[in-house]
């Protein structure tokens, strides 16, 4: 494949139906490589497999929470980027959320501007 390379990016949500919503944005207008995660604990293995550039990280999920997950994912990299999608926005989270080094957070229902953003905002 000539030109850039696609954005590798990962989905890590327990919702079947948001994980698909999001994989069809970043697919269709953002032209991403996409995995996707059920759980934290999916996410984190995903992550260490595939090394995405950015990962959009539910809070609350079964197995392994959203704010473990992130933990987990920092202890791995670093430089990984965290961007956390939750419909819970309690601001104890949030906050939580960027003191364990997430880069940004997007409350449910999200926009395609939101995400455009993320992405944007994140460097090759």
């Amino acid at each position: 494949m000539m030109g850039q390379e696609k954005r590798k990016v990962s989905i890590c949500d327990d919702s079947m139906l948001i994980r698909k919503k999001l994989r069809d944005l970043l697919e269709t207008e953002f032209d991403c490589e996409v995995v996707e995660a059920g759980n934290g604990q999916e996410g984190i293995t995903s992550y260490d497999q595939t090394r995405p550039e950015v990962v959009f990280m539910d809070i609350v999920m079964p197995v392994c929470d959203g704010l473990s997950a992130l933990q987990e994912i920092k202890r791995l990299d670093q430089a990984a980027n965290v961007v956390m999608l939750s419909s819970t926005g309690t601001s104890a989270k949030l906050v939580q959320a960027l003191k364990l080094g997430a880069n940004n957070f997007i409350q449910k229902p999200y926009d395609r501007e939101q995400i455009a953003k993320a992405i944007s905002s994140i460097h090759k």
